[in-house]
Protein backbone atom coordinates (compact mmCIF):
# COMPACT_ATOMS: atom_id res chain seq x y z
CA UNK A 1 0.00 0.00 0.00
CA UNK A 2 3.13 2.15 -0.29
CA UNK A 3 1.58 3.97 -3.78
CA UNK A 4 -1.70 4.97 -4.10
CA UNK A 5 -3.34 3.33 -7.52
CA UNK A 6 -5.88 6.53 -8.50
CA UNK A 7 -3.34 8.08 -9.83
CA UNK A 8 -4.88 11.22 -8.86
CA UNK A 9 -4.75 13.77 -6.29
CA UNK A 10 -5.79 13.31 -2.75
CA UNK A 11 -6.17 15.44 0.69
CA UNK A 12 -4.93 12.07 2.35
CA UNK A 13 -2.70 9.70 1.82
CA UNK A 14 -2.43 5.75 1.60
CA UNK A 15 -0.13 6.18 4.63
CA UNK A 16 -3.04 8.11 6.86
CA UNK A 17 -5.80 5.98 5.84
CA UNK A 18 -3.61 2.71 7.33
CA UNK A 19 -3.31 5.25 10.42
CA UNK A 20 -7.19 5.92 10.55
CA UNK A 21 -8.81 2.52 9.65
CA UNK A 22 -9.42 1.56 13.53
CA UNK A 23 -11.73 5.11 14.11
CA UNK A 24 -12.66 5.01 10.39
CA UNK A 25 -14.44 1.74 10.62
CA UNK A 26 -15.77 2.24 14.43
CA UNK A 27 -17.22 5.23 13.05
CA UNK A 28 -15.95 7.38 15.18
CA UNK A 29 -13.88 9.83 12.89
CA UNK A 30 -15.27 13.93 12.08
CA UNK A 31 -17.44 13.35 9.04
CA UNK A 32 -15.16 15.07 6.81
CA UNK A 33 -12.24 12.94 7.08
CA UNK A 34 -14.76 9.92 6.71
CA UNK A 35 -15.64 11.21 3.50
CA UNK A 36 -12.01 12.06 2.52
CA UNK A 37 -10.82 8.26 3.38
CA UNK A 38 -14.18 7.42 1.31
CA UNK A 39 -13.29 9.47 -1.76
CA UNK A 40 -9.74 7.98 -1.24
CA UNK A 41 -10.45 4.23 -1.41
CA UNK A 42 -12.79 4.58 -3.82
CA UNK A 43 -9.84 5.12 -6.35
CA UNK A 44 -6.94 3.72 -4.88
CA UNK A 45 -7.26 -0.25 -5.03
CA UNK A 46 -4.26 -0.90 -2.63
CA UNK A 47 -6.62 0.61 -0.26
CA UNK A 48 -9.47 -1.20 -0.63
CA UNK A 49 -7.38 -4.15 -0.34
CA UNK A 50 -5.79 -3.30 2.74
CA UNK A 51 -9.44 -2.35 4.02
CA UNK A 52 -11.00 -5.85 3.20
CA UNK A 53 -8.12 -7.55 4.71
CA UNK A 54 -8.52 -5.13 7.92
CA UNK A 55 -12.18 -5.79 8.30
CA UNK A 56 -11.17 -9.46 7.54
CA UNK A 57 -8.78 -9.48 10.77
CA UNK A 58 -11.65 -7.87 12.71
CA UNK A 59 -14.55 -10.22 12.16
CA UNK A 60 -12.01 -12.66 12.74
CA UNK A 61 -10.62 -12.03 16.09
CA UNK A 62 -14.57 -11.16 16.68
CA UNK A 63 -15.52 -14.81 15.97
CA UNK A 64 -12.06 -16.26 18.09
CA UNK A 65 -13.65 -13.93 20.74
CA UNK A 66 -14.43 -16.30 24.10
CA UNK A 67 -12.93 -19.13 22.53
CA UNK A 68 -9.81 -20.62 23.92
CA UNK A 69 -7.64 -21.84 20.66
CA UNK A 70 -4.57 -24.74 20.97
CA UNK A 71 -1.24 -23.15 19.74
CA UNK A 72 0.22 -26.09 17.75
CA UNK A 73 3.53 -27.25 20.06
CA UNK A 74 5.72 -26.40 17.29
CA UNK A 75 4.49 -22.68 16.60
CA UNK A 76 4.19 -22.00 20.05
CA UNK A 77 8.03 -23.14 21.01
CA UNK A 78 8.98 -21.27 17.39
CA UNK A 79 7.29 -18.11 17.90
CA UNK A 80 8.63 -17.90 21.82
CA UNK A 81 12.23 -18.05 20.35
CA UNK A 82 11.47 -15.21 18.15
CA UNK A 83 10.13 -13.42 21.29
CA UNK A 84 13.06 -14.48 23.32
CA UNK A 85 15.73 -13.39 20.39
CA UNK A 86 13.96 -10.02 20.11
CA UNK A 87 13.75 -9.35 23.46
CA UNK A 88 17.52 -10.18 24.37
CA UNK A 89 19.88 -7.71 23.48
CA UNK A 90 17.75 -5.24 25.05
CA UNK A 91 18.12 -7.11 28.24
CA UNK A 92 21.74 -6.98 28.23
CA UNK A 93 23.38 -4.82 31.07
CA UNK A 94 24.57 -1.47 29.96
CA UNK A 95 27.79 -0.83 30.90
Amino acid sequence: MSECGSGGVSDIECRQIAELLGDYLAGTLPRRLHDLIDFHVDGCPPCVAFLNTYRGTIDAARALRGHQVQIPPELKKRLLAVVRSERAPSDQPRA
